[in-house]
């Protein structure tokens, strides 16, 4: 029971570090804001660019940001299911006729 366990406490793990080095990105207005995070919805780099700046309001960069940043969040959670059920289905797929006992 206990190595049971402590391979699903490996398996989280890995995973964990494996979504840390997925990157995923997202723009808004054609690329004037773009944003760029982790699968764990970590923010990594923010990018606005000079014409943004030199044309755009405050009101107007940070509506641009919030939709840059709510795109990059929904990507990386997309991401993040994709290999938690891959993982799950690695871990369950194991059990034999169990795996279904559900779904009947």
């Amino acid at each position: 029971m206990f190595d049971k366990l402590f391979q699903a406490q490996q398996k989280a793990q890995e995973i964990k570090s494996r979504l840390d080095n997925i990157s995923v990105s997202a723009e808004a207005e054609g690329g004037k804001v773009r944003v760029v995070a982790t699968a764990n919805k970590e923010i990594k780099e923010i990018v606005i660019s000079d014409q943004l700046f030199e044309e755009g309001d405050k009101e107007q960069i940070e509506d641009l940001l919030l939709v840059a940043l709510n795109k990059a969040l929904a990507q990386a959670e997309n991401v993040s299911q994709t290999e938690m059920q891959a993982a799950t289905q690695d871990m369950f797929g194991g059990l034999g006729g169990l795996g279904n006992l559900f779904n009947k």
